[in-house]
């Protein structure tokens, strides 16, 4: 009898093989109290157990084949780092001497601060960080136990089979595709996580989210899993199985194609060019951008030099990130958004003062960063100092009103004057740009392009603060809806003031990286999307294919559509 279980796509494919079932769980942990003299020898142990998560590490990232490109080591690299951080390394050391407990105690107490930090973010990329710090720790936690700690790959062989497991760390997915497994299963996990980036950078089909994924699929037995629906297939018949096999075929020739187009350039049948961007945080991210041939980074997020460690980056540790990233451009544009970062809490994991009962009216992104003006200002400082090396956009996250914009820009200018005054170079026609994300601003938009240089329409925040609905919260995401007419007014607002000012305009959410709306942003005017890497070449291949001619007058059609089942119909037609 066959058995259908779904969660959630991350890695595009068709994936047909025998179960692997990976059974390590959470390790369980207990407070012990220590005599004194006990203290100084747990945490030399507890020392040691992070010094042999870092070398376990290490000896994966070595097992890399040398025609992997070589960004993929940066995903165990960011593990090794945050090894290295005083909030995983000195700071579970002072808990152990001040509570005089044992360090699987200390790290546990650590464990919680740090998630609960990562809890109140808005930002659902940085929320996802939370499953690196679960992969850190429990690793740690694992060696302190004397657990098994990683993927035996010499005792069974993984070639071709679909590994089902609870969660999977980055090293774990590098270890596994170097033995060319077919694909995975997570119970735990979403698509923003470094495994399920890691996954599509590698090419592996995905599905992560399944419920009870180990209690429901046995071991070696055949199941098909659709990395584009988030479908887990088991006990299938010959002829369905022979029509997934068919459909595997498809796609590989598929992606063949979509691959052929990483360098030739996005324009449509009329001769519009289109800029197809990337969204980016850490180094990482730059195998995916490299392989989607984008035309530069459209969204560049800094929150990582700020949030789990004791002090935020200094101007010099930001300019060697920036610069960084803009070498490995290589001459493309890079788009840096300034700080977005909400309750105190997700600044510092140990603030111990009162939160925001709603950060995402609290105060964050442009609001913080004007409450702390030397922040703010070291900031720009480090982005305009990169601009000496290549092309950079500043862009402003969520304003709301003129006088925050006003505010900022003349932060701005000072900035600029200590650079003149101090003789550091910088790009003194640095374009800035501000984001529209919430109603206010899609309203204003004509005020705002005055005195901008562009303009960044970020659809996720946009939708959420129209709707007034949190996209992640289950009983309310059902509304969550793109198409809703309110938004697709305020998006063709903000587009028209653009035009207007004759400034570009980009859409750096979801929205633009999906393909069922490609066409209708077109049509309503959009030239500049900006998503994630592994979502551009199939939005290439849309607009090579497309007339703006064709779809100005059905998209004006669906913008003064008022029935969200007419407008979904509407939108299918255009996409043919």
């Amino acid at each position: 009898m066959a058995l259908i279980v779904s969660g959630i796509d991350v890695s595009k494919g068709i994936a047909i093989g025998g179960v692997h079932l990976l059974n390590r769980g959470t390790p369980e942990v207990f407070e012990h109290r220590l005599k004194k003299d006990d203290i100084k020898s747990e945490v030399e142990r507890f020392r040691h157990a992070v010094d042999e998560a870092s070398n376990h590490l290490r000896s994966i990232r070595d097992t890399i084949p040398e025609d992997t490109p070589t960004d993929v080591a940066a995903f165990i690299d960011s593990h090794i780092l945050m090894l290295k951080d005083s909030m995983l390394r000195k700071v579970p050391a002072g808990i152990i001497r001040k509570q005089r407990c044992n360090a699987e105690w200390a790290l546990k107490i650590q464990h919680d601060k740090l998630i609960s930090a990562f809890e109140q973010m808005e930002d659902d990329y940085l929320r996802t960080r939370i499953n690196d710090v679960e992969h850190v720790i429990n690793l740690i936690q694992q060696i302190l136990k004397d657990q098994q700690y990683t993927v035996q790959v010499d005792a069974q062989p993984l070639k071709g089979r679909i590994i089902v497991a609870d969660d999977l760390t980055p090293a774990d997915t590098v270890l596994m595709q170097t033995q060319s497994i077919a694909g995975f299963i997570t119970e735990l996990g979403g698509p923003l996580s470094h495994t399920a980036i890691l996954a599509r950078s590698l090419g592996i089909p995905a599905v992560v989210g399944v419920q009870g994924a180990r209690s429901l699929l046995r071991q070696k037995e055949q199941i098909i899993i659709d990395g584009s629906s988030g479908m887990v297939l088991a006990g299938a018949d010959k002829k369905t199985i022979r029509s997934y096999q068919l459909r595997q075929r498809k796609e590989k020739e598929a992606r063949r194609k979509l691959r052929a187009l990483r360098d030739v350039s996005a324009k449509t049948r009329d001769g519009l060019r289109i800029s197809l961007q990337a969204n980016i945080e850490l180094a990482e991210d730059m195998i995916a951008l490299r392989q989607s041939g984008a035309d530069g980074v459209g969204l560049y997020r800094t929150e990582f030099l700020y949030i789990d460690r004791e002090e935020p980056a200094d101007e010099a540790e930001q300019l060697n990130a920036y610069r960084k990233i803009i070498r490995a451009l290589k001459g493309k544009p890079l788009t840096i958004r300034t700080l977005d970062l909400g309750a105190e809490k997700e600044f510092d994991p140990n603030f111990q003062g009162p939160l925001t009962q709603n950060p995402a009216l609290g105060l964050r992104a442009i609001r913080r960063s004007l409450k702390d003006i030397n922040l703010f200002k070291q900031q720009l400082r480090a982005i305009l100092r990169a601009s000496s090396s290549g092309p950079v956009r500043i862009l402003l996250p969520m304003i709301t009103s003129h006088a925050e914009l006003v505010q900022a820009l003349s932060i701005l200018e000072q900035a600029k004057q200590e650079l003149e005054n101090e003789q550091y170079a910088y790009d003194q026609d640095t374009p800035v740009g501000a984001m529209i994300e919430v109603p206010a601003a899609a309203l204003s938009a004509h005020i705002f392009a005055k005195q901008l240089d562009f303009l960044s329409i970020g659809t996720n925040d946009l939708i959420q603060y129209t709707l007034a609905i949190d996209r992640i919260d289950d009983q309310v995401n059902y509304l969550y809806d793109p198409l809703h007419p309110s938004v697709l007014k305020l998006v063709d607002l903000t587009l028209r003031a653009g035009r207007h000012a004759k400034i570009p305009v980009a859409m750096c959410g979801e929205m633009a990286g999906d393909p069922r709306y490609t066409r209708l942003l077109l049509g309503l005017g959009l030239q500049e999307f900006s998503t994630h890497p592994s979502n551009l070449l199939e939005i290439k291949q849309i607009v090579n294919r497309s007339r703006i001619s064709e779809l100005e007058k059905p998209a004006r059609k669906i913008l003064n559509t008022t029935v969200p089942t007419r407008i979904t119909s509407l939108v299918d037609t255009l996409n043919g």
